[in-house]
């Protein structure tokens, strides 16, 4: 595969989809600055990148800090020579309603999933006009369409994202540069262990949790990262030049249907 040869990304999340796509930008020909908080799953990323041969580079930095933005588009621009790629995938998923949700979490789950994805386009838009236009990819969640109880801040911010794309995909087409978001159902990532071990029960395993997740989806399991990150290739590739403004649902056909049976 070589559709991203010569193409500069950045993604953010070095874990679960933000792994998954910039493993398969790399694979596609994309030079990839991988930006996560973790150092451990950067490190992690970075010594599998050394032994797949993919030109990934793991970069550390809160992604809802302006100043490390920055800082992350500099080093893009500065050390490949521009940037034609953002794929938003940072993420935290702290769980609560509005009333037992303190300010605290609520505002730093809106700086990180949405926050994020506005620094990103702040700093990248201006380098991606440079180049000729460029493709931003935001992930969103099926919780941003239909809801599960006590998540108030995750989906108020995975909703945020649908109407950012939006924004974002009108503001930029006169520079050439598309703008969608994914919307995933339950897929196989840190943020559904979590769920897993939050809510799976006791005594149960997260891979039983998963099971059980995955009977919820018409398709009878859960998604895999790398099955998110193919969408996010076509997305990001010329095969998608007539896209954008627009979400793309990837859940097993999970919100096709109704509860009620």
């Amino acid at each position: 595969m070589s559709e991203f040869a010569g193409k500069i990304a950045l993604v953010t999340g070095t874990t679960g989809i933000g792994r998954a796509s910039a493993i398969r930008l790399a694979q596609g020909g994309a030079t990839v600055l991988a930006c996560g908080i973790d150092e451990a799953a950067n490190a992690a990323l970075g010594a599998e990148a050394v032994s797949l041969g993919l030109a990934i580079y793991p970069y550390t930095a809160d992604v809802s800090v302006e100043a490390q933005v920055g800082a992350a588009v500099a080093e893009a621009v500065k050390r490949f020579g521009g940037l034609d790629i953002i794929v938003n995938s940072a993420a935290v998923h702290p769980y609560g309603t509005v009333v037992n949700t303190d300010f605290d979490t609520w505002a730093r789950c809106m700086a990180v999933n949405v926050g994020s994805i506005y620094l990103t386009a702040h700093f990248g838009v201006p380098e991606m006009e440079k180049r000729g236009g460029g493709a931003i990819v935001n992930i969103s969640s099926v919780q941003g369409f239909n809801c599960q109880q006590n998540v108030a801040a995750y989906v108020a911010s995975k909703g945020a994202i649908h109407a950012l794309t939006r924004a974002m995909a009108l503001d930029h087409a006169d520079q050439h540069i598309r703008v969608n978001s994914i919307s995933p159902g339950s897929i196989r990532t840190p943020i559904l262990e979590k769920a897993a071990r939050t809510y799976g029960g006791e005594g149960v395993t997260v891979e039983q949790a998963f099971a059980r997740f995955g009977a919820a989806h018409p398709l009878g399991r859960i998604g895999e990262p790398e099955e998110v990150a193919e969408l996010v290739a076509f997305l990001a590739s010329d095969k998608a030049a007539f896209c954008t403004g627009s979400d793309y649902k990837i859940d097993g056909g999970l919100t096709a249907g109704i509860g009620v049976k």
